[in-house]
């Protein structure tokens, strides 16, 4: 397993990608971030630094976590996006789905900023 996962806040964790996120390891990025669903997390950061694969099984699972955590108010949000991936955000647009940061600080302050203002559950 190439990435990690970092919990920031009891609904924000940030995954260090790696090296690659690709078809030996989306399996595990995606069991992984369930279990952090189903645990409460809402907001996922991917971090892309130094990360020089992502390919479509790849961006694959990052679309179906986004697809999951959408109608629950949760947000996968890029920071730190490497050139090699900066090439796949661009000619994929995936740019018009998730928000990219410079920085992890950047990503997670945003984040917690933007859900301050939300009530939490539903009612």
């Amino acid at each position: 397993m190439s990435f990690t996962i970092q919990k920031t806040s009891p609904a924000t964790v940030v995954v260090r990608i790696g090296k690659a996120l690709d078809f030996r390891n989306a399996a595990d990025f995606k069991a992984s971030c369930q279990e952090h669903t189903r645990a409460g997390v809402r907001h996922f950061v991917l971090d892309f630094t130094g990360t020089g694969i992502l390919d479509s099984t790849g961006l694959g699972v990052i679309f179906s976590l986004y697809r999951q955590l959408t109608p629950i108010g949760g947000q996968v949000v890029f920071a730190s996006v490497s050139r090699p991936v900066q090439v796949v955000v661009q000619l994929t647009r995936t740019y018009k789905v998730f928000r990219q940061f410079p920085t992890v600080e950047a990503a997670f302050e945003n984040l917690e900023r933007s859900s301050a203002g939300r009530p939490t559950g539903t009612a």
